[in-house]
């Protein structure tokens, strides 16, 4: 069993899930609040905020990436914080990448809900946080998918990962960075393997999302 574990597959597989999963945690603490506001409320920069978000869907990784490499490197603004390779900074990246995908999707889905539903909540004398809740009840399908398609983009990503986690063996690894690495090598063999475990992950994860919000429906 030991041996099971200490399969080199098996912990870069596991650091990814437990990096991208994190990551789309940090990201659906912030993003989701700020998603149902910017879907609930109404507000003279409204069409702004929703048009930078939905900009910020496309920011290529590998920019991020370096943006973060300059402020976590030793010789950058944030360099005291040491977080220069580390998991942790790929953390931070990815969460700071996916937020975009939160904060449209959920934005999206609670417009979709009829508007009704937030008036008659408040009419019944519900505050403007037990309104919310009734309209996130009513938009949950949406949410789940703003989730994600959010660790979907995480875990799928390089450019953050490579930039700020140097691809250190046994530390900051994932599957994209390896894969990447082992194509290099010519180990095509390899990294066909990790590319369908990663496949399989994604996969599986959306399939089962898919039939819980079809069952919540």
């Amino acid at each position: 069993m030991w041996e099971f574990l200490e399969n080199p597959i098996l912990q870069i597989t596991i650091r990814s899930l437990q990096i991208s999963g994190t990551a789309t945690l940090l990201s659906t603490l912030w993003g989701l609040p700020l998603g149902i506001i910017i879907g609930i409320k109404s507000f003279t920069a409204k069409r702004l905020v929703k048009g930078a978000f939905n900009a910020l869907l496309g920011l290529p990784t590998i920019a991020l990436g370096l943006i973060l490499y300059l402020l976590f490197s030793r010789s950058g603004t944030l360099g005291f914080l040491s977080l220069f390779p580390s998991a942790q900074a790929i953390i931070i990246g990815q969460a700071i990448l996916i937020t975009p995908i939160i904060v449209s999707l959920t934005a999206s889905a609670v417009e979709s809900i009829n508007p009704e539903i937030n008036d008659l909540a408040k009419t019944l004398g519900a505050s403007d946080v037990e309104a919310s809740i009734a309209v996130l009840r009513e938009s949950i399908g949406g949410v789940l998918l703003a989730v994600i398609a959010s660790f979907n983009r995480a875990i799928a990503e390089l450019g953050v990962a490579l930039a700020v986690g140097a691809n250190l063996r046994g530390k900051t690894q994932v599957l994209t960075t390896v894969i990447a690495m082992e194509v290099n090598r010519g180990n095509l063999e390899y990294s066909i393997q990790l590319t369908m475990i990663l496949l399989i992950i994604v996969f599986s994860i959306t399939v089962s999302v898919d039939i819980l919000r079809r069952r919540i429906a």
